[in-house]
């Protein structure tokens, strides 16, 4: 066994394989840029070496500067953990000619299941079966017209290289295909650097199965079980358990055989995972679709049915172990499911959120497991994958583990930074996915129900106590009439008032009368009273009782309450002309980005969806237009760094007699 190991990796992941090699008493090597110089990683490793800037191809994708901090630290191996050079044939190569052990397969695996048309014309030739399309390689445009006629649509149009769901299409009508070429084209060219395209019938009502394969380099292939994967969004999972609710014994164990035979028609070694493609109402019919030739993201499912840690596996095959278990010692024991918290917003399209982790607190107890790669006070910015932790949770059976899974989610909080913590509870409420009624468009075709996130009374509670025990001395108590601001005529306190951005843009009053009445707008009024106590707020609302954290990131206040999270922004005074109607007009950053493009001149007369500032995020530009007629007055211009909800602009009803409107 190896000595010292180098993780070629960030995140969450490179803290899962330091927590494996520390384990096994193994040298652990970090590697980090300069954004990540204070990371939780760096920080569990036994050494970290810094690789460079900031940009991924300047730090985590240098292979030369890997190999120079490997050379430095006496590394023996390098784990590449999986995203990043986890599949680049040219990384594992250089590992090996600098006398360095790649912990993944050989080079030639990596390179044929690299290219999904190669892959499925070799599996097809070791008698697995594939999705009925066509793979031949350097096809035309005209090319793939022809074969869609041929196949029948629908038909789903795939770049050979790369995943992630980037430059793929689905086409419903023969008319659709010629445009849908193009723009597949053109994204798998700037995403991959390859524009090969090729298609395969679209499999109705589509679930996603995967099997785990281990191999060692001495002859074995053996499977342990299988994943399903099928609630994604944008083609990408974000919910897998083990193992999958579909199948049936008999039909693991062909699933599994398949998986084997895919594994060794490229003399696989180490772990690796055969991904299936099957129509819910034909289970005995799956279709290979592609192998990651690498660890999973939800390998820890695998590994809490199982008993076998992944990556002490994937270690001692690449040290040359013989697996020290056959395929009748693996057996799946209870249910696990594991969801992938993201600092995303899915309310606006999944769009990359990011912020200061002001607030982190990550559940325990029996049957639960976190994998994690945040810090409290880290910043998440938007340089590199959105993927904060995993949540995975255990059970006897199914419905056990997803009830468990559903209360660590509620105690999971991140306050400063925006995740999909209350869509991924909603999602595993669902009554199909309670029911194991899944397949690969259910997040899709609910995601309006998903992210229905009505700011509950608890939540407005907890602000605006919490901004009363600001205005007063530190105290068990949160004293309604100790708060010097201000008395109205006849001895009666005059009630504290803050306008909140709400549903739409729209603004919503939130009024704390004496200290103890609230009322949202107006709605009916709740009684309400607060205690301060270690980490948080102790809130009454009508007779009931709860606790709740907050945090403020300027006009924001962060609450944590009930299970779910909320940012309340506060709004500052209405800049309206006088009898100006009241609709919003303030244009928001939809996410933490750059501006890279201004449209117009502040002062300049715009009409209502005009285009007025560009912000871009992850190598997505997002443009926001104007929300009525009326004169421009911008707070951003190019080159500015904004945050989520930060104003960019405000667009004023315009006046008669040309003058600037007053802030009322």
């Amino acid at each position: 066994m190896f000595d010292t190991v180098l993780v070629a990796n960030r995140g969450e992941i490179a803290v899962r394989v330091i927590a494996t090699l520390r384990r096994l008493g193994i040298r652990s090597v970090a590697v980090f840029s300069d954004a990540d110089a204070g990371a939780r990683h760096v920080r569990e490793a036994d050494v970290a070496v810094r690789l460079g800037p900031a940009p991924a191809a300047q730090s985590y994708l240098s292979i030369e500067r890997l190999l120079d901090a490997a050379a430095r630290t006496g590394a023996q191996a390098v784990h590449p953990g999986y995203g990043f050079l986890s599949e680049n044939t040219a990384f594992a190569q250089a590992c090996a000619d600098a006398g360095l052990v790649f912990v993944g397969p050989p080079a030639k695996a990596v390179e044929v299941m690299g290219d999904k048309i190669r892959a499925k014309q070799t599996v097809s030739a070791a008698g697995v079966p594939v999705v009925p399309g066509r793979t031949d390689l350097g096809m035309t445009d005209d090319d793939l017209v022809a074969a869609a006629a041929e196949v029948g649509y629908p038909v789903l149009v795939k770049p050979s290289a790369g995943g992630g769901g980037k430059g793929m299409r689905l086409v419903s009508a023969a008319a659709d295909l010629p445009a849908a070429l193009v723009s597949a084209r053109r994204e798998a060219a700037a995403s991959f650097g390859d524009d090969t395209l090729f298609l395969e019938r679209f499999v109705t009502d589509p679930r996603h199965v995967e099997v785990q394969v281990l191999a060692d380099t001495h002859g074995t292939v053996l499977h342990l079980g299988e994943r399903e994967c099928s609630l994604q969004r944008r083609h990408q999972k974000i919910v897998e358990e083990a193992p999958s609710p579909l199948l049936t014994p008999e039909q693991r164990a062909r699933y599994g055989a398949l998986a084997c035979e895919v594994a060794r028609a490229v003399d696989y070694t180490g772990a690796g995972t055969v991904e299936f493609i099957v129509a819910g109402g034909a289970p005995d019919e799956p279709f290979f679709m592609e192998m990651n030739t690498r660890l999973q993201v939800e390998h820890p499912v695998t590994e809490l049915v199982t008993g076998i840690d992944l990556v002490e596996q994937q270690l001692r095959v690449a040290a040359g172990e013989r697996l020290a278990f056959g395929q009748d010692d693996v057996a799946l024991t209870g249910h696990a499911v594991e969801a992938r918290l993201y600092a995303e917003d899915p309310a606006r399209g999944f769009l990359p959120t990011g912020g200061t982790a002001l607030v982190l607190a990550e559940p325990g107890g029996p049957g639960v497991r976190v994998d994690s790669g945040l810090l409290e006070g880290q910043v998440v910015g938007t340089s590199y994958d959105p993927m904060l932790a995993k949540v995975i949770a255990h059970g006897p059976d199914r419905a056990a583990a997803l009830s468990r899974l559903d209360r660590a989610l509620a105690h999971t909080v991140v306050l400063g930074v925006g995740t999909n913590t209350g869509f991924l509870r909603a999602l595993l409420a669902s009554p199909d996915v309670r029911a194991g009624r899944l397949d690969t468009g259910l997040v899709e075709r609910e995601l309006d129900v998903l992210t229905v996130s009505a700011v509950p009374v608890e939540a407005h509670a907890a602000f605006a106590l919490s901004r009363l025990a600001a205005l007063q001395p530190a105290g068990a108590v949160v004293d309604p009439w100790d708060v010097p601001s201000g008395w109205r005529p006849g001895g009666r306190r005059a009630p504290l008032r803050w306008d909140l951005a709400g549903p739409g843009g729209s603004r919503l009053t939130v009024t704390l009368t004496g200290g103890t009445r609230l009322r949202m707008g107006d709605g009916d009024e709740h009684d309400v009273s607060g205690e301060v106590v270690d980490g948080g707020l102790l809130l009454t609302v009508d007779g009931r009782t709860l606790s709740a954290r907050t945090a403020v990131d300027g006009a924001t206040t962060w609450v944590h309450v009930d299970g779910a999270t909320y940012p309340l922004t506060e709004l500052p005074p209405a800049r309206l002309h006088a009898g100006a109607d009241t609709a919003d007009r303030t244009v928001r950053s939809p996410l933490p980005g750059t501006v890279v493009a201004v449209h117009v001149a502040s002062g300049a007369e715009v009409a209502q969806d005009a285009p007025l500032v560009v912000v871009e995020a992850m190598k997505m530009e997002h443009t926001l237009t104007a929300p009525a007629d009326g004169t421009v007055d911008l707070s951003v211009r190019v080159g500015d760094q904004v945050a989520l909800d930060q104003e960019l602009a405000v667009v004023h009803p315009r006046t008669t007699d040309s003058t600037v409107p007053e802030e009322s």
